[in-house]
């Protein structure tokens, strides 16, 4: 049952009236170039990225190195109930109102003075959904007069902003297959898009789009070789092509029929190439001595054509991955200078703990480094950007031995990655990445495994454990041009959370500890903290109301490092659980 609760008592007539109308007079449509230009706006948060490029920079001034000391909280709003869990959420403000995703698919609208709820909107989920890593939600989208967001159960739910009811529903993908929808999803020119997970199940990963006002398919675009995709004229579907021309290209068999690439955190836009920057994650099953060759186009970065989900270009950063290290990782358009020239790159932090520049115009390798302290699956990058394979960082094949367990392997980093989903910010007044990551290792074996329809399709087993004794999680300055770590700050506890930036030379984060935190962007000196309750695997944001800045974030530990981070387990096991919205103000009296 869906439900939508106003603010207040329902003895409150009069107040959720005036509420009500305050909000209908404020209200504007969000359109298109609204979204094009977030990452210039001071005064709302209508994209997921804070600019549809993915920078996470905002260029508010107003709270800085000198005064953030007095940012202090104004009001908390509670998700409630029993329903808490990871809560990845980030939060988007428009017309003075904020709309926040949380746990087991749930949505709120939020007085984003007062922290009073106007409505609720919580789906019905059905039992046997299969969320691979916690029922997180990541966030929503705002176009029109409708906000929209993903459920564990793989549909899309639009609904009224001002009012919380449902404007259509869409039904994705087969839930029962392993697909859900945790990311936010993404509006390009009316078409509102987003990827599935589910490569833990065996399901093909796909790209869908459907028309935002009405929730009619547009297209759909499979990532593995060999699948069909189809562009959807008067309701018919059309064939449009098929991924990589032929199957069987870089799969042996038939096991591009159940290839895993699962897209599931979402994508960017650049709006100078007219071009969607997607990652797809980890082919299936894990054992990759069960698909030997590249495996196409999992693990990788694709260039997806809005208009009709055509394939411009890829680029593959772990071919024949062996270790789960995905390729979901957000790619980041920036632009730089070289001898002269403006070049138009973008960039990304990947699990296997590499960092690329591509140039993404075409997709053509720029070049990459390592950004993680230790790598032992491969010992570089070749020329191209492509691995150069430790032939004894692979975990063994289970048929060369009699055991049904392959030869075990110490791997860094951990599956769980040199940077996570977690998003990078990064500062154009620095030219830096500011990158949340991770410093584990694991033992990594591979075991037989046949596909069934709904069952975990992995044919591994591992064991996480930290790399050092007193710190995991590793908050990295880095510099695209040169590779150099610039500064850093270490955490006892994995960092899970986004990080942003800003024009007042500050980068916030938080911890699993409970704590949102700031920088300065240039020393990386810790300049603020505060303790939240709870820990914080959300990304924060920043805008300003009546010429007074505000920062938010949600609070709320889980994710997938309590579930699957093994050893790490010790480090977090007294964490609380929470579900909460924060939001902090630099009283007027303290700007500068």
């Amino acid at each position: 049952m869906t439900q939508s609760f106003p603010i207040g008592k329902l003895s409150r007539p009069f107040a959720l009236t005036a509420l009500a109308l305050a909000i209908s007079a404020q209200a504007q449509a969000v359109t298109f170039d609204d979204m094009l230009n977030d990452h210039l706006a001071t005064d709302q948060v209508v994209t997921n990225g804070m600019g549809l490029h993915g920078q996470r920079y905002s260029p508010l001034t107003t709270l800085n190195t000198d005064n953030v000391h007095q940012l202090r909280p104004v009001w908390a709003f509670s998700f409630g109930g029993e329903k808490q869990r990871g809560q990845e959420s980030q939060p988007l403000v428009k017309d003075g109102v904020m709309y926040v995703t949380g746990s087991y698919s749930r949505i709120w609208a939020v007085d984003a003075y007062t922290g009073e709820q106007i409505w609720q909107y919580e789906a019905r989920l059905p039992d046997g959904i299969m969320p691979c890593c916690d029922v997180i939600n990541r966030g929503a989208a705002i176009y029109g007069d409708k906000v929209y967001f993903g459920t564990l159960d793989a549909r899309l739910v639009a609904l009224d902003r001002e009012t919380g009811r449902v404007q259509w529903i869409k039904r994705v993908a087969d839930y029962q297959a392993g697909h859900s929808i945790t990311a936010a999803p993404i509006v390009i020119d009316g078409k509102l898009i987003t990827g599935v997970a589910g490569g833990e199940f065996g399901v093909v990963g796909t790209i869908f789009a459907f028309d935002a006002e009405t929730g009619d398919e547009l297209w759909t675009r499979p990532v593995i070789e060999g699948h069909m995709g189809y562009v959807y004229e008067n309701g018919e579907a059309v064939e449009h092509g098929i991924t990589g021309g032929e199957a069987g290209q870089t799969w042996p068999g038939d096991m591009w029929q159940q290839g895993g690439g699962a897209p599931w955190l979402g994508g960017f836009y650049d709006a100078d190439t007219h071009t969607l920057l997607i990652g797809t994650g980890n082919p299936a099953p894990w054992n990759s001595h069960l698909r030997p060759g590249d495996n196409l186009y999992s693990s990788s970065r694709l260039a997806i054509v809005p208009d009709d989900g055509s394939i411009k270009w890829h680029f593959q950063a772990t071919p024949n991955d062996g270790w789960d290290y995905d390729g979901v990782n957000e790619v980041i358009s920036f632009d730089y200078e070289d001898n002269g020239s403006v070049i138009k790159a973008a960039a990304t932090a990947d699990r296997n703990g590499f960092f690329y520049v591509l140039n993404r115009e075409n997709g053509e390798f720029i070049r990459g480094f390592p950004f993680a302290d230790k790598i032992t699956w491969a010992e570089g990058l070749d020329e191209n950007g492509r691995p150069i394979f430790n032939p004894a960082g692979r975990p063994g094949n289970p048929a060369d031995v009699a055991d049904e367990r392959g030869e075990s392997v110490q791997a860094y980093p951990a599956f769980l990655g040199a940077k996570n989903w977690n998003p990078m910010a990064y500062s154009q007044d620095t030219g830096l990445f500011y990158i949340p990551s991770n410093e584990w290792m694991m033992d990594i074996w591979n075991e037989p495994v046949s596909y069934r329809k709904g069952a975990a399709y992995l044919g591994a087993g591992f064991t996480i454990r930290p790399a050092n004794d007193d710190y995991i999680g590793v908050l990295r300055a880095v510099d695209p041009r040169t590779g150099e770590e610039v500064w850093r700050h270490e955490n006892r506890a994995p960092l899970w959370g986004g990080v942003m930036t800003t024009a007042g030379n500050l980068v916030f984060t938080g911890t699993p500890e409970g704590y949102l935190k700031a920088f300065d962007a240039v020393t990386g000196e810790e300049l603020w903290g505060f303790n939240t309750g709870s820990g914080v695997v959300g990304t924060p944001i920043t805008w300003e109301m009546d010429g007074e800045q505000y920062v938010s974030v949600v609070s709320g530990w889980g994710g997938a490092v309590p579930l699957w981070g093994g050893e790490v387990a010790e480090v977090i096991k007294n964490f609380n659980q929470g579900g909460m919205l924060w939001t902090f103000k630099l009283p007027s009296e303290y700007a500068q």
